[in-house]
C-alpha cells in the first residue's frame, strides 16, 4: 500500500476514535454511492454527521481542509441525499471536516463543524 493511502487509513481510524470518545455513534465507515465516498457517517443527538476525513504528513502545502473541493462537495451531497431518503431518515445533516496532521510522533487533530452548507 502507498504511504498516502497508509496515512489516510490511518487518519480515518483516528477520527472514528476521536468521534467516539465525544459521543457520537458511528453508523458507516467509507459509505459509497455512485463515485462518491463518504468517509464517515455518525450521529450525536438526533443530528447526522457527515465527515470528510483529511491528513496530512504537513501542512507546509496548506491545511488538510483546503484539499475538500468544490466537486467532492458535490459528491458529498448526492451520497447523503441517497443515504438519508434509503434509510428513511428525518434527522438534521451536517457536514464536518475532520483535519488531522499526522508529523512524525505528533498528531493535532481539528473537528471542523458545519464545514460547508448543503444548499
Amino acid at each position: 500500500m502507498a504511504t498516502h493511502n497508509e496515512l489516510g487509513k490511518k487518519g480515518e481510524e483516528l477520527a472514528i476514535d476521536f468521534l467516539i470518545k465525544n459521543d457520537y455513534t458511528i453508523l458507516e465507515k467509507n459509505y459509497r454511492f455512485l463515485k462518491a465516498e463518504v468517509d464517515i457517517i455518525a450521529l450525536k443527538k438526533g443530528v447526522l454527521a457527515v465527515v470528510e476525513v483529511k491528513t496530512r504528513s504537513t501542512d507546509y502545502f496548506g491545511n488538510p481542509q483546503d484539499f475538500v473541493n468544490p466537486k467532492k462537495i458535490k459528491l458529498l451531497l448526492s451520497a447523503i441525499d441517497y443515504y438519508v431518503s434509503e434509510k428513511d431518515l428525518d434527522v438534521e445533516v451536517r457536514f464536518d471536516i475532520i483535519a488531522i496532521i499526522h508529523q512524525k510522533n505528533k498528531i493535532k487533530i481539528e473537528h471542523l463543524k458545519d464545514a460547508f452548507l448543503s444548499f
